[in-house]
């Protein structure tokens, strides 16, 4: 076969299957059962009213095999559909495209296709999923950032949904260590949403993948959300949450996570906070407590690589008093007042030791006037 009739041939397997997918009534499970059952979804439009013979199948399906009409329609959408993909730099790849990521298919409900932007090659490496709450705090998004980037580093590729918060975090860390990061959709993988992350999907972009089930131009709406975390921890060998309320979307990641027989990880927070307590939740019904990077890697079935060695840091040398007023700061933001009390220091000398210590990199200001260790 020459490759103009081997693209031809892929073009019109991909048609099939889109078409299926433009039958109402039909959902992934039902397509994979016909696929199954008749060996090929050609051999599934072909069948009519045959199809009643495939568990699941009632009379309202069954009518829409033996409608010319129906199909007819169906098909023309799916022309349409691939050729809005070409226009748009999209590729389609079917369940069965050899393309199509592995650890995806081991789902119970795999989706038929993926509209793809990017890189398809990062999800045929280990990936763990990152993802937490959309109004995270400082710590959460230093944390997600901290992480993904560490995990990258360690040879491993990161997913999440390209939310605000903690999977835009997540996305970020994973491009600054050069490395590749997947963002999934809840909607058209043309639609940038939310519209202020445009850059951050055009690095992804170039650097990573992004992934949806839904057709082009198809918007966001909560309904598919559920839907779209499932490809998310399905993508991923375990799925590690950072900061989510009680009643978080995350939640739903991670028990869908377990569903899939995928590790689920949880990172503490403060005891105070209420961006925390789904994730406290998780640590109480078994999810593993997440200090850092190499917990995550010494739960998952992978051969840790060269670079998964924690990074080694450079020593500093500090006076006394900076190394006194350093012990008084944590991961967490203190105000000035507090650090004024309880180091005792005049006020002028406690600004020059904390421009000391942010110009060696060792903590931060964040607004308020308060500091928190790097």
């Amino acid at each position: 076969m020459s490759a103009t009739d081997a693209q031809a041939d892929s073009d019109g397997r991909i048609r099939d299957w889109l078409t299926l997918a433009a039958l109402p009534g039909l959902g992934c499970i039902l397509i994979h059962r016909l696929a199954s059952f008749f060996g090929s979804p050609a051999a599934v439009l072909a069948a009519g009213p045959a199809v009643a013979q495939v568990d699941g199948i009632g009379p309202k399906i069954t009518a829409l095999f033996s409608s010319q009409s129906v199909l007819a329609q169906a098909r023309a959408w799916a022309v349409r559909e691939q050729e809005r993909a070409a226009a748009a730099k999209v590729r389609l790849r079917p369940c069965a495209d050899p393309l199509y990521p592995p650890q995806l298919c081991t789902i119970h409900d795999p989706p038929v296709l993926l509209w793809c932007r990017g890189d398809l090659s990062c999800l045929h490496r280990p990936a763990v999923a990152l993802v937490g709450s959309r109004s995270a705090t400082d710590y959460g998004r230093k944390v997600s950032f901290q992480l993904a980037r560490q995990l990258t580093e360690a040879g491993l590729t990161v997913v999440s949904g390209l939310a605000e918060g903690i999977d835009g975090q997540a996305h970020a860390g994973a491009l600054a260590a050069g490395g590749q990061t997947a963002a999934v959709f809840g909607c058209g993988v043309d639609v940038i949403y939310p519209r202020f992350h445009r850059r951050l999907y055009e690095q992804v972009w170039a650097q990573g993948l992004l992934l949806s089930e839904y057709p082009l131009g198809t918007p966001p709406e909560g309904s598919r959300f559920p839907a779209r975390n499932r490809i998310i921890s399905g993508l991923s060998l375990g799925v590690v949450v950072i900061e989510a309320a009680a009643r978080s979307g995350s939640l739903i990641t991670a028990r869908l996570a377990l569903e899939q027989n995928r590790e689920v990880f949880a990172v503490p927070g403060r005891i105070d906070s209420p961006q925390s307590e789904g994730s406290h939740h998780l640590i109480q019904q078994g999810a593993k407590l997440v200090h850092s990077f190499e917990d995550i890697l010494a739960e998952l079935p992978i051969a840790q690589s060269r670079g998964s060695q924690a990074p080694q840091a450079v020593p500093v040398e500090l006076s006394e008093p900076e190394q006194q007023l350093l012990a008084l700061l944590s991961a967490y933001p203190t105000d000035i007042e507090e650090l004024a009390a309880k180091s005792g220091l005049p006020m002028g000398e406690l600004h020059g030791l904390l421009l000391g210590l942010e110009l060696k990199s060792l903590i931060r200001q964040l607004p308020g006037q308060q500091y928190e260790k790097t």
